[in-house]
C-alpha cells in the first residue's frame, strides 16, 4: 500500500544544522571587505600567498686559473741599426789629393770623396775583417748597377769548411751581398759595392770589400767614372 511522503521526510535522519560562530562571515567573504551601509566590514581570514619553490642555490667553488708561463729569452738581442755618425756628411779635408779622388780610411771606417773647396763627402763603410785587410792604390776598372756575384772558389771552400754553402752564381737584386751598385778596383778581386746589411757598416766584417749603404753607394756611383783613383789605406 502507497504512503504518501511530505517534504520534511526525504531523510530518515535529518542531518545536523551546522552555524557559523560569526553569522556575518559568509556575507563578509562574498562582500571582499566592502562597506555595508557605511560600515566596514574586515573579514578576519588570513591572507594566504603563494610562492613558486625556488631551487637550492649552488655552491660556487673557486679555483686558480693556469696560465702558461710566457717564454723570454735570456739575453733579449738589441735592435740591429748604424750609428749616425756613418751617415753621409760634408767634412773639412787638406790631405793634398785631387777633387775626384777616392781615399779609404779602414780604421776610422769612413771613404772620402774629395771635392772642390777644400772639402770632402764622407760615408761610413765596413771593412775586411781580422786576416783580409789590405792597402793600396788601384783605378775603377768597371761600374754595375744591381751587379751578379761569382763568389771566389777559394771563398766557396772556406765557408764550406764552416758549414755554410755559397752558391757558384747568384743574379743582382736585393737579396745579393753586392747590393745595389759596384765599383770595380782594378784587376783585384776588391769591390766597393752596397750591401742587404746595412747595420754591419763601421764594423770589420768582409773578405776585404768595402761595403756602404745602398743610399750611399748609388749617391757615390752617379759621382764618380771609370779610371776614378782609389787609395786605400
Amino acid at each position: 500500500m502507497a504512503f504518501s511522503a511530505s517534504a520534511q521526510d526525504r531523510y530518515g535522519t535529518k542531518p545536523p544544522v551546522v552555524l557559523s560562530p560569526d553569522l556575518a562571515a559568509p556575507w563578509v567573504m562574498q562582500l571582499g571587505g566592502r562597506s555595508i551601509t557605511g560600515t566596514s566590514v574586515r573579514s578576519n581570514a588570513k591572507k594566504v600567498i603563494f610562492r613558486q619553490p625556488t631551487a637550492p642555490r649552488r655552491q660556487l667553488t673557486t679555483r686558480p686559473v693556469q696560465r702558461a708561463a710566457v717564454q723570454r729569452p735570456a739575453n733579449p738581442a738589441k735592435p740591429r741599426g748604424m750609428d749616425p755618425v756613418y751617415l753621409p756628411q760634408e767634412v773639412s779635408y787638406d790631405g793634398g789629393q785631387k777633387p775626384g779622388t777616392i781615399i779609404i780610411d779602414t780604421n776610422a771606417r769612413f771613404l772620402y770623396l774629395v771635392q772642390d773647396g777644400g772639402t770632402a763627402r764622407r760615408y761610413g763603410v765596413g771593412v775586411g775583417k781580422p786576416g783580409f785587410e789590405w792597402a793600396g792604390t788601384h783605378k775603377i776598372t768597371r761600374k754595375a748597377e744591381w751587379p751578379s756575384w761569382r763568389p771566389p772558389s777559394e771563398m766557396i771552400a772556406r765557408e764550406k769548411a764552416k758549414g755554410r754553402i755559397l752558391p757558384v752564381f747568384m743574379e743582382g737584386g736585393p737579396n745579393n751581398p753586392l747590393g745595389a751598385r759596384a765599383l770595380y778596383l782594378g784587376s783585384t778581386l776588391y769591390r766597393i759595392h752596397g750591401t742587404n746589411q746595412p747595420w754591419t757598416i763601421g764594423q770589420a766584417v768582409s773578405s776585404g770589400c768595402i761595403r756602404m749603404r745602398n743610399e750611399d753607394v748609388m749617391d757615390l756611383y752617379t759621382r764618380v767614372g771609370v779610371g776614378t783613383k782609389v787609395i786605400v789605406k
